[in-house]
């Protein structure tokens, strides 16, 4: 009679955790983990978790150069779920894979799963996947909210840079080019919110002709925000500041469709000057 109370209890269980959903899914594959696997070993054989945080996150970054890019990576399902993708990248993506796996090895965590709960951290809000408007789709805002989760620090005012107020309003203006927002059209409200919310907010950027000013006080492995000047945007472009061995500062990124992960030809200024869609940059460093 007891065990048959205990195979009910047993079937109970298994029940309810086939009809509650899950708060969100992951989507990876076993080539992820695998990659992932390796950027563990690579670091564990170059005793990475000795260095500083800003060059792991070099190091790392660099172990990602001529991985293809791959764009709207993070729209392939229906609803939100972290999506896991060390196979191709965008410049967000690339940005924050190499930023978890970096806090996985400062850290001495080799698991995958806490790869993902880095990931999910960085990309999300609250570090809590709810639903697409829950994701930090804005960079400036992803900045804002990084440095409250004590992850990174915004040092481009300290460097000198000048006020900045962005006009967010893109995607609400926009949303049959989000396919979230197309399907899910309640959700344009809540991102018109978010935008004013970002839009009150007070930036710094250092202009393109100032870059090459404050370049020595850049250190490897900072992060690099573009500003552009596309109406209702914010940021065109991020990547990771490399240091060659003369002390010029390039850009390791991953540039474009049908590119790869790269570090520009040029310094990070000759970069940014002859693009017409960039104004300057705003800098963060990684936490310790």
């Amino acid at each position: 009679m007891k065990l048959l109370k205990l195979d009910a209890l047993f079937l109970l269980i298994i029940l309810l955790l086939i009809i509650l959903p899950n708060s969100y899914s992951q989507v990876y594959t076993e080539q992820d983990i695998t990659i992932f696997k390796d950027k563990i070993e690579y670091a564990r054989k170059n005793n990475l978790i000795d260095l500083p945080m800003n060059e792991i996150i070099a190091s790392i970054g660099k172990t990602f150069i001529s991985t293809p890019y791959v764009a709207h990576s993070l729209e392939i399902t229906d609803k939100e779920e972290l999506i896991v993708n060390l196979r191709g990248l965008d410049c967000t993506t690339f940005l924050e894979t190499t930023f978890a796996i970096a806090l996985c090895i400062k850290n001495d965590k080799n698991d995958f799963e806490d790869f993902q709960n880095y990931l999910k951290t960085i990309r999300y809000r609250e570090g809590e996947i709810k639903d697409y408007t829950s994701r930090l789709h804005y960079f400036s805002d992803w900045i804002y909210h990084n440095q409250k989760k004590n992850l990174i620090k915004d040092i481009t005012k300290d460097l000198g840079g000048i006020d900045k107020k962005f006009n967010l309003n893109f995607m609400s203006s926009n949303p049959n080019l989000y396919k979230h927002l197309k399907n899910n059209p309640d959700y344009i409200p809540i991102i018109k919110e978010q935008e004013k919310n970002i839009s009150s907010r007070q930036y710094f950027y250092i202009t393109e002709d100032r870059i090459s000013q404050i370049e020595y006080l850049l250190k490897n492995g900072d992060f690099i925000a573009l500003i552009t000047n596309q109406k209702g945007l914010d940021i065109g472009h991020v990547g990771i500041a490399v240091k060659n061995e003369s002390g010029k500062i390039h850009f390791l990124h991953a540039p474009q469709v049908g590119s790869y992960v790269q570090i520009t030809s040029e310094p990070l200024e000759e970069y940014v000057r002859k693009s017409k869609k960039h104004t300057g940059i705003i800098i963060l460093r990684a936490i310790e």
